[in-house]
């Protein structure tokens, strides 16, 4: 990658680090080592030497006239990139080359040409330097992203916000535009810069191990003579909890699956009296079940997007019986202790979405060295998602309630096996009678 790790920081000499929620590593290291250009990142550059040089008094009209350029050759540049919604891989940066060489040529020169008139500032503010900086990373990283061969990146476009993209070349969906590349496998990659520049590392997480073991992530992290420990949790799951999984229902993978999930999930709630989290694997079937129960219950319904995760939460905590409709960032990082969150269901086992550019990637890369990714890395991905989010429930010992799946693949599935071998020992149901009497227990 074009990214080296920092020789220096703010942090002193150090010999030993502990990573905590070391789950989150492979993704971290992924961003840290990946590159990201987007239209809004060359938009903050024209504004910040615009505003600043008018505020000090020196904006020469050279500077002027190349923010200027910069800024319409940059929107023009991204409206050209491929079409598409949310994040999809950018296979075919040859041709786009051959077919906008000129258009990226010309704003590869207008990053030059900014940079020198920069230089040619007369007693420049210190301000100026930093500029010059930003903008000469911005035309290494954007010739990366549309010129590198590195076998080990993936290359794709994320569009967020605004309006899809419209035709080709069109000014809709050139808003929020962003080009990215990211490493495949990042295990050699913290060898190298992380791992063999320590005295001791320490990775811990509750929801490390996988089938009670690190195979995993020492594969994907790429640790080597690690030692290794599962420490056994002081809370006591088999009486504080119970895990549900309907018998019945369809798989979720099929158009039959939300109006029956919509229906258990509503027992369960009622049962609960409320006081749950309901975590979704997608915006769509989370929306679409809240719009389904939304009439059908009295307990007050709150869902993600209708304001800041912050506030969210804090009107959960503070709203006797709410119900909350989440998705992925309310996943983990969350902690709500007592009687106020008592129930958390899970709309479908975890998986990554597979035709991620990212995900799909790591997929054929693995299977292209005779592995098999399904089982080494999707399942066990899977399984730390799950546990992530079961873990949002029992977070002290005076804590108690019960845990949902409604994906019975769990139970069905020869895969389904390492999920039941990685989670705590919870209390093991289908019958909801059972879980209506743990509530009913005091």
């Amino acid at each position: 990658m074009a990214e080296e790790a920092p020789d220096d920081g703010i942090l002193p000499e150090y010999g030993s680090v502990i990573f905590d929620e070391a789950h989150e590593l492979e993704d971290v290291a992924g961003s840290y080592f990946g590159i990201t250009v987007s239209n809004l990142r060359v938009n903050d550059l024209v504004r910040d030497v615009e505003t600043t040089l008018k505020l000090k008094g020196a904006f020469p009209p050279g500077v002027h006239s190349a923010t200027r350029s910069l800024f319409e050759r940059a929107q023009f540049f991204f409206s050209l990139l491929p079409p598409g919604d949310g994040r999809f891989a950018f296979e075919n940066r040859r041709e786009f080359l051959e077919e906008n060489g000129d258009e990226y040529n010309g704003l590869l020169k207008t990053l030059e040409r900014l940079n020198a008139e920069l230089e040619l500032i007369p007693d420049k503010p210190e301000e100026v330097f930093n500029f010059c900086r930003r903008t000469q990373e911005l035309r290494m990283q954007l010739a990366f992203l549309l010129e590198s061969t590195d076998r080990n990146t993936v290359f794709w476009i994320e569009r967020r916000g605004g309006e899809s993209a419209g035709r080709r070349g069109g000014a809709s969906g050139n808003k929020n535009v962003f080009l990215q590349a990211t490493p495949i496998d990042v295990s050699q990659i913290l060898r190298e810069h992380l791992f063999s520049n320590l005295e001791t590392a320490v990775l811990t997480s509750a929801t490390l191990a996988v089938s009670n073991g690190f195979d995993y992530i020492r594969k994907r992290l790429g640790m080597e003579n690690a030692r290794e420990l599962v420490v056994p949790s002081h809370f006591d799951y088999a009486s504080q909890s119970i895990l549900y999984t309907p018998p019945d229902l369809p798989d979720p993978r099929t158009a039959q699956f939300v109006p029956r999930a919509a229906e258990c999930i509503r027992q369960l709630l009622e049962i609960s009296r409320g006081r749950a989290f309901c975590l979704f694997t997608s915006y769509a079937q989370m929306h679409e079940i809240h719009d389904r129960l939304l009439a059908e219950l009295e307990f007050p319904m709150l869902i993600q997007g209708r304001a800041p995760r912050s506030a969210l939460l804090e009107e959960f905590r503070l709203t006797p019986n709410a119900v909350l409709f989440a998705t992925s960032s309310f996943w983990q990082g969350v902690d709500v202790q007592g009687e106020q969150l008592s129930c958390v269901i899970i709309d479908r086992l975890p998986f990554a979405v597979p035709n991620d550019p990212v995900v799909a990637a790591r997929i054929r890369a693995i299977d292209a060295e005779g592995g098999n990714a399904f089982f080494d890395y999707q399942v066990p991905a899977a399984v730390i998602s799950l546990k992530q989010g079961f873990g949002r429930l029992i977070r002290s010992l005076q804590d108690r309630g019960a845990l949902a799946l409604l994906d019975n693949r769990i139970t069905k599935k020869a895969y389904g096996k390492v999920f039941l071998e990685s989670l705590p020992n919870y209390r093991k149901t289908s019958d909801l009678a059972q879980v209506e009497a743990f509530f009913q227990k005091k």
